[in-house]
This record gives C-alpha cells, structure tokens and sequence, in this order.
C-alpha cells in the first residue's frame, strides 16, 4: 500500500507543489492550508497518514498549537511530523516539539524526499 503524506502549509503554491513533488515519488498526499484544517481532516479521516509535513507559520492554527493539539490526541500522537520554516532555527524548534524532522525553506527535491522516507511510518507489512 502507498503511503500517505498530510502536507499543511497556508500558501497554495507550496503546498501544491510539494504535494505534486511526493506524487512524482510515489506516495499519496492530502492537504489542509492551516492546522485546524488538518486536525479536522485527521479527526475526521478513516486512515491515518504516515507522515505530517507541517508548515510553522500559518493563519488560524500556526504549526506551535497544531502541534500543541495533535500531541493531546492519543490516536494522533503517534504520527510522525516534520516541520518546515523560511524563518527561525527549525531545528531548533524540530527539538522543543518532538518532531520527527525538519526542512528549512525554500525546500529542495532531495531534502524533502530524504526527510520523508527517513521519517514517514511504514505500511504494516512493509
């Protein structure tokens, strides 16, 4: 089974575009443009994606109170994160919030495919 990658991003143009480049590199993508619409999608969803790529500095829910949300959810918790930022240390912050990895923006093609296969949960099975 392929694996499933939630991109959360508020600019359009990089989610689509990240989206597309995981497409081109087999997996399965769903998108959210701000936290709260990806903690809807995951309360919402019958799956559970692999892997969460989640953009810092977003409207409505920035990635901080997503993060802050999803790690009260036992049923979420467990689903990896890598944060992406054009500002700050995202490593830095990767390391306060537990997450699975980091990107520094603007994202590079061979960067994210690393984060991702290094970090996504494999298919039972695999």
């Amino acid at each position: 089974m392929t694996q499933t990658i939630l991109v959360v991003d508020d600019d359009e143009d990089v989610r689509s575009s990240v989206a597309d480049a995981l497409m081109d590199l087999g997996y399965r993508t769903e998108t959210a443009g701000d936290g709260r619409q990806a903690l809807a999608f995951l309360r919402a969803a019958s799956f559970r994606p692999n892997l969460i790529l989640l953009d810092m500095m977003m409207p409505e829910m920035d990635g901080w109170m997503f993060m802050t949300e999803i790690r009260k959810l036992p049923e979420l918790a467990s689903i990896p994160v890598v944060i992406f930022s054009a500002y700050g240390n995202p490593r830095e912050v990767a390391g306060q919030l537990g997450a699975a990895g980091y990107l520094r923006k603007p994202l590079r093609l061979e960067e994210l495919a690393r984060a991702v296969e290094r970090s996504a949960t494999p298919e039972p099975g695999s």
